[in-house]
């Protein structure tokens, strides 16, 4: 139970990483490149997941696994539905509960969190088990 989590509280010290990563290029896009807010919430989020790829695989849990690009796969599918689920969640309380753009972001990058964590170490770092 502590190894997960400490995997737990570093994959979100990854994801920490990840969300500023995001949040500048999906603010890059949105305002100062005037990319559609939803296409430029994808920008961001596409960016954060490469980054978080490789953090994760290093450092949170230690991945020896020779198959990088077939992990890579798993990872960015997960993040995919993660993706989503973020749309998903921005849409409904940005555009219907009129919450700020931001505040809806940092909320839905919070309840994908969970998903994230548990389908990846499930499915892409479990080392075979």
């Amino acid at each position: 139970m502590l190894k997960i989590a400490l995997s737990a509280a570093k994959f979100a010290a990854v994801g920490l990483l990840g969300m500023a990563i995001d949040f500048f290029f999906t603010w890059l896009c949105k305002e100062k490149l005037k990319i559609n807010k939803f296409i430029a919430n994808a920008i961001g989020f596409s960016i954060a997941v490469v980054n978080n790829y490789i953090l994760n695989r290093i450092w949170t849990f230690s991945s020896k696994n020779p198959q990088v690009f077939e992990q890579f796969l798993y990872f960015l599918g997960i993040s995919s539905i993660g993706l989503a689920l973020n749309s998903t969640f921005l849409y409904l309380f940005h555009q219907k509960l009129r919450l700020n753009f931001y505040f809806s972001k940092l909320i839905a990058i919070g309840i994908v969190f969970i998903w994230n964590f548990s389908a990846n170490l499930l499915f892409t770092f479990n080392n075979g088990k």
